[in-house]
């Protein structure tokens, strides 16, 4: 099979992380050939732009200057691993990707939307994802259990945007329903206030549809 590019994405404290790796357990053990990753990070490089982009100490972080991190990330990201895998055969599962950068800093912090589609043109030479799955939750109630995982997993030194107010999340989540509803066939939304195992189970399907597609 040729490779096949999977991204997933949703607003914090969707279970992004839970999913992508129950998922490439589950590939892994019926024999597909899988890669995690995630955005922004992914590679060395990568990862040291996320810790200026997540790092809550960065308040004075200009949207436009934003912009342009994830953009430098994604750039290398895609060509140190995304397209290599892809090239390899592989089934690329990567937590959040340009649908992250509409959703977050085009609908959340008001940027142009045409100016970041330019952008991540130009970044991705417009390659875009086979499938992306969409959990869905209530934005007050991913906020609330985004805030309670980063304070007992030790993760308060990426917590830049849980500090935001819930309008922004809304405004984030309202964003990625007008993407899915814009493109219905490859964003598939998945109600994300289920149990784990629920979502699973909805996430397994609609990917073994995607991956049958593509055989």
């Amino acid at each position: 099979m040729r490779g096949c590019f999977i991204t997933f994405e949703g607003t914090e404290g969707c279970g992004k992380t839970t999913q992508v790796s129950r998922l490439a357990e589950s590939l892994q053990a019926s024999g597909r050939q899988v890669t995690q990753t995630r955005e922004p990070g992914g590679t060395p490089i990568g990862d040291q732009v996320r810790k200026i982009l997540l790092d809550p100490a960065n308040k004075a972080l200009h949207p436009r200057a934003e912009l342009l991190l994830y953009a430098a990330s994604r750039a290398q990201h895609l060509t140190e691993r995304i397209l290599p895998a892809i090239d390899a055969g592989l089934i690329v599962l990567c937590d959040r990707f340009s649908d992250a950068t509409l959703a977050y800093q085009g609908y959340g912090r008001g940027l142009d939307i045409g100016v970041i589609r330019s952008l991540d043109q130009i970044v991705t030479g417009g390659l875009s994802p086979h499938l992306t799955v969409l959990l869905d939750i209530d934005a007050a109630k991913g906020l609330s259990r985004a805030r309670g995982r980063n304070s007992s997993a030790g993760l308060a030194h990426e917590g830049r945007f849980e500090e935001l107010d819930l309008a922004f999340h809304e405004r984030v989540r309202n964003g990625y329903l007008t993407l899915a509803r814009q493109d219905p066939e490859r964003i598939r939304v998945v109600d994300a206030s289920r149990s784990p195992d629920e979502v699973q189970r909805d996430v397994r399907r609609i990917v073994d549809e995607a991956l049958t597609a593509l055989t």
